[in-house]
C-alpha cells in the first residue's frame, strides 16, 4: 500500500483515501486504515513524538486543550486491532510532505502530564507503537 521511506504529498494521500486533512490522526471512512502524522510542529502543543528505543515509537494522542480522552482518533488508535484497521505512521518531511515510516501496532499507552496549547498542565495520552512487520 505504502512504500517505507518514500515521501508523499499529504494532500495526495487524503485525495486518494479520504480522512481528516487537519490534525495528526486521520481515519478514512472507506478504508480500514488509520493514518498517523507526526512532526516537530506539534511541540508547541505539548506533543513529543518520536522513537524511544528499540523499535518503540511514542505518539501523543489528539486534543490541544484540556485532558485528552479516548474519543475520535485516540479511540481509533487504541482499538485499531479489535476493529481490524491498519495503523500507518508518517513523519513530516517538509511543507506539505510526509515520509512513510511503516505499519505500526499499538501495544499500549500511558498517561503523562504535558502542557496544552494554552500552557495549562493536562493529562495526555502517549501511545506505544511498534512496527508490525
Amino acid at each position: 500500500m505504502f512504500e517505507k521511506g518514500r515521501v508523499y504529498v499529504r494532500k495526495d494521500l487524503h485525495d486518494q483515501y479520504g480522512g481528516q486533512v487537519q490534525g495528526g490522526i486521520s481515519t478514512p471512512s472507506k478504508y480500514p486504515i488509520i493514518l498517523i502524522f507526526a512532526g516537530q510542529q506539534g511541540k508547541q502543543y505539548g506533543y513529543l513524538d518520536g522513537w524511544a528505543g528499540e523499535g518503540l515509537y511514542l505518539y501523543t494522542g489528539e486534543g490541544q486543550t484540556g485532558d485528552m480522552e479516548f474519543s475520535r482518533g485516540n479511540r481509533a488508535i487504541r482499538d485499531h486491532v479489535a476493529n481490524g484497521e491498519e495503523l500507518h505512521l508518517f513523519e513530516s518531511a517538509g511543507p506539505g510532505s510526509v515520509r512513510y515510516r511503516g505499519q505500526m501496532v499499538c501495544t499500549g499507552y500511558e498517561w503523562k502530564k504535558a502542557p496544552d496549547s494554552t500552557g495549562q498542565t493536562r493529562r495526555a495520552i502517549v501511545f506505544h507503537l511498534r512496527r508490525s512487520d
